[in-house]
């Protein structure tokens, strides 16, 4: 996650703006910037902290993204976080899923809230069937944002408490579901690029796998 940091800084410094997909290798459970080691289940497991907030996720059997751009490209923080699930949410349509994004759920205090990332939707996050497919958080950086996620191809959360709130591409569809296909998916349905005023458009990198250290 440090290559989405220094996204964030191109987008901060330069007015860039990126979208980016990549996987894991090996998996890694990430934190939250500011939760607590205790919210770790197995401690036998590769950790990172995450530059957003946001509480626990095993990254294995997923496609993560992150979209750094000027606050200014999308208006402000909260539509940035329903356009970019937006275009994520007609990519997984595309295929075949009934994807839709939460309405606006009552504010929870951090500290009531679950361990696991998976385990509460909020307002804006993609679900399918009242089950938690994409699990997203922000930081922002002066003008700038990261905003970041796990879209769950198959496998669980199971190496942190969850409650059962999740779903994956797998168990929606019945079969196998790989990076690759989800990733044609999301840029052949990303629409307009990500373009900061009086900048040029910026299409979306792709880039395999990332080893997290």
């Amino acid at each position: 996650m440090a290559a989405d940091v220094l996204l964030l800084d191109d987008a901060a410094l330069l007015g860039n703006a990126s979208l980016r997909l990549y996987c894991w290798n090996p998996p890694t459970l990430s934190i939250g910037r500011n939760q607590a080691m205790e919210a770790i289940v197995d401690r036998n497991v590769p950790v990172v902290r995450r530059p957003t907030g946001g509480k626990a996720v095993w990254h294995e059997h997923e496609v993560t993204y992150a979209v750094a751009a000027p606050i200014a490209t999308f208006g402000s923080l909260r539509t940035a976080y329903r356009d970019i699930h937006t275009r994520i949410a007609a990519a997984l349509r595309s295929l075949g899923i009934d994807a839709v994004l939460a309405g606006d759920r009552p504010a929870v205090r951090p500290s009531d809230r679950p361990a696991s990332c998976f385990a509460l939707s909020v307002g804006g996050e993609i679900l399918v069937k009242g089950r938690k497919l994409v699990g997203s958080a922000q930081v922002r950086r002066g003008d700038a944002f990261l905003q970041h996620g796990s879209i769950l191809l198959d496998g669980s959360q199971g190496k942190v408490s969850t409650g059962g709130g999740e779903t994956t591409l797998a168990a929606v569809l019945g079969r196998a579901v790989t990076f690759e296909e989800v990733v044609a998916a999301i840029v052949a349905n990303w629409g307009e690029p990500l373009s900061p005023s009086g900048r040029q458009a910026v299409r979306p990198s792709v880039i395999a796998s990332v080893a997290a250290r």
